[in-house]
This record gives C-alpha cells, structure tokens and sequence, in this order.
C-alpha cells in the first residue's frame, strides 16, 4: 500500500525541496498582515539577509495560497488568450487548446516535463493527448483522449476542461492533482472512462460523473474523497466501479444490485449496516472486494446466486451467524476471503466442494467445524477459529 501524504492543496508538490519553499512562501505570507499586492509582496525581507522576493517568488506565493483554489461550488479557472496568430484546423481543437492551456497554467509541477511540448496550435501532438475523428463528424479530428498516468505531476484541474466535449478516455492516475473534479465534466458527454485514482483529490463523492451518459468505467479509489456515496451510483449502466480506499461512510443501499458491473471494489472505506439481499441480482458480476469496512450483518442466501463471480472477498469486517450453504451454487469462484469476521457455525462442504475453487480463507472467525473437503482446498487459511484438532 502506498505511503500518503498530507491532501491539502497547499502541499500538493510532495518533495522536501518544496515543502521548504512552502514554509518559506508561508513565512513571507505571515509577514504580509493585512497586505494582499503584488507590490508588498515584492518589498518582504526574509531569512534576514535583506533578500527580496523575485516576481517569480511572488506568484509562487500567491499561488500556493489555499485561496488560491476555490471550493467546489465555485468555479475555478484560468485566464487563457489565444494568439490571434495560431491557426487551427477547426474550431474543436482551438478549444482543446484553451482547454490544455488552461489545464497547462494550473499545473505546479511536472517533473517529467510531460507538458513541456504543450505548446501551439498542434494540440493533437501534445504528450498524452490523442487525437481521433469526431464521433458525430468523422472528416474532423478531435481530443479524444488523454493520458497522463504516472506522471508525478501537481496541480489541480480547471473548468476548461469541459470544453474536451468530444472526450472518450480521461487517465490521470498516479500524480499528485487535488482539490475537486470540476462541475463541467458534465459537458464531456462522450466520456466512458474516467481514472481519476492515485491521487490528492477531495470533498465529497464528484456527482458530476452522475450525468455522464456513456461513462462505462468508474476508477477514483486512493484519494481522499468522503461523506456518502449517491445510491444513483448504482442505477448507472457502468462495467466497472473502483472507489475504494476513500473516507466514505454510508450504508450499502437497497439498489445496490441493480448495477450491471463486472468488477466492483468497495474496501477500505467506513461503510456500516448489512450486505444488501439484492446482491443476488448482480448477475454479471465477476468481482467483487468489499473488505475492510463496517459491514455487520449476515451473509444474505441470495449471493448463491452470483454464478459468475470468481472473487469474493468480505474480509475484516463484522459479519455474523453462518455461512450460506447456497455459497455453494456459486460454481464460477476461485478466490473466496471470509477472514477477521465473527463468522460461526460448520462450513458448509459445499463450499470446498466447488469445482474452481483455488484460495479458501476463513481464519480469524468461529467457526466450530471444517469438512475434510476443505482441506483439500489447493490454499486455505483456518487458523484462529474455534476448530477441534
């Protein structure tokens, strides 16, 4: 599991190198009182030595100010000109351009140089943008995708990047972006994959995604968004649902099965309450991880009747009472993890009788009785039960 820092916006560049010039700009800020231009800033002494602030240092300062970024019912953004001298080829890249310019000027760091090259009219050969024929007019090219995953870059993203309306990928996982995803996401109709994971970003659940009507891929797990997840979440017509490691705490809601997802992953959240019957609806599921949350219910019978599921993982949660016998229908499972429940009763032998099954972990429960089946389970864990040796 990665190491994670502080999500405030102020520290988003992460380096020691850069947290010193933050408590740098921080000290000049402090000296500031009640002064707020330009002009104070470029008369602070610092450090003693008479030095002053360079312009470059002044809006270093201003920009790492938390009032820098508005909250997310504001509407953030940037200032971008276009030079009446560039020529476009037509007029959807020459918003793609605002766009990345945009995106370009609220970007802190980039140690990798990545939007070195963002410079121009030719928006289509900037790094991680790639272009495609417009979905609705194939004689004109368009921003269909971007990707920036890895990038290691600082920033946060604006509201121009709503003009990206022809968007069909949007990958920007593993950098250091904060603050909230932009209201006008909600122009990107086009949009069916949106990774915003690995990241800095926070608030509450981005709703935004909710009127997105061809997003078919949903990644937003390892940051730092909180508060409940929208039960509409689940009426949408997605493949795959990864929101895990967040702060969210809700309860699983009733229409949870009605989702049409392959792959859904829900742990290390905070969520309480019961595993919802309407699991056994969820008739194209594959996977599904919910552990590490505050689940206290019992297993409901009904997810016998997940046939295709090859991973099923509920461990570290409060689950009680048996496990269903009707486990045992589920004849697609490999991976199968109960473990650090206070699970009870005999394991059902049709359980370890499943024809795939690979992996049985049940340790950390209390379970009185094990069938000899299950010891012939290729991996199973059962230690630290209430087991007869």
């Amino acid at each position: 599991m990665r190491q994670r820092n502080c999500s405030s916006c102020i520290w988003c560049c992460g380096n020691s190198s850069s947290c010193f010039l933050v408590l740098l700009s921080l000290l000049a800020f402090a000296l500031l009182s009640f002064s707020s231009s330009a002009d104070a800033f470029s008369h602070v002494q610092i450090g003693g030595n008479g030095g002053r602030l360079s312009d470059a240092e002044v809006l270093f300062i201003k920009r790492r100010q938390l009032l820098y970024y508005l909250d997310e019912n504001g509407d953030r953004g940037e200032s971008v000109t276009v030079d009446p001298s560039l020529v476009f080829e037509n007029p959807r890249l020459r918003s793609a351009y605002i766009a990345l310019q945009a995106w370009k000027q609220a970007i802190l760091s980039d140690p990798q140089n990545l939007t070195a090259n963002w410079v121009g009219s030719g928006v289509c050969n900037y790094t991680g943008v790639f272009c495609a024929p417009a979905l609705d007019d194939p004689s004109i090219q368009t921003v269909a995708g971007i990707d920036l995953n890895h990038g290691d870059i600082a920033g946060y993203l604006p509201e121009e990047l709503g003009l990206l309306t022809d968007l069909g990928i949007f990958h920007i996982n593993s950098n250091r972006f904060c603050g909230t995803v932009p209201k006008k996401f909600k122009n990107l109709k086009v949009l069916f994959e949106l990774d915003l994971s690995n990241n800095r970003f926070a608030g509450k659940f981005p709703y935004v995604v909710l009127s997105l009507p061809k997003l078919i891929y949903l990644d937003i797990r390892f940051n730092e968004f909180e508060g409940t997840v929208p039960p509409e979440l689940f009426d949408k017509p997605l493949d795959a649902i990864f929101i895990n490691h967040n702060r969210f705490a809700f309860e699983i809601p009733d229409n949870f099965g009605n989702s049409p997802v392959s792959v859904i992953v829900l742990a290390n959240n905070k969520f309480h309450g019961c595993v919802p019957a309407s699991l056994g609806n969820m008739t194209n599921l594959n996977e599904i991880i919910l552990m590490n949350n505050g689940l206290r219910s019992c297993l409901p019978p009904e997810i016998g009747l997940l046939k295709n599921v090859t991973v099923f993982d509920v461990s570290y949660n409060g689950l009680m009472g048996p496990l269903p016998d009707t486990i045992g229908g589920m004849l697609s499972l490999e991976q199968l993890n109960v473990a650090h429940n206070m699970l009870s009763g005999s394991i059902p032998k049709s359980i370890c009788n499943l024809p795939r099954l690979e992996n049985f972990t049940y340790s950390y429960n209390f379970f009185t009785g094990e069938p000899p089946q299950c010891l012939a389970v290729p991996e199973f864990d059962d230690r630290r039960n209430c087991l007869a040796k």
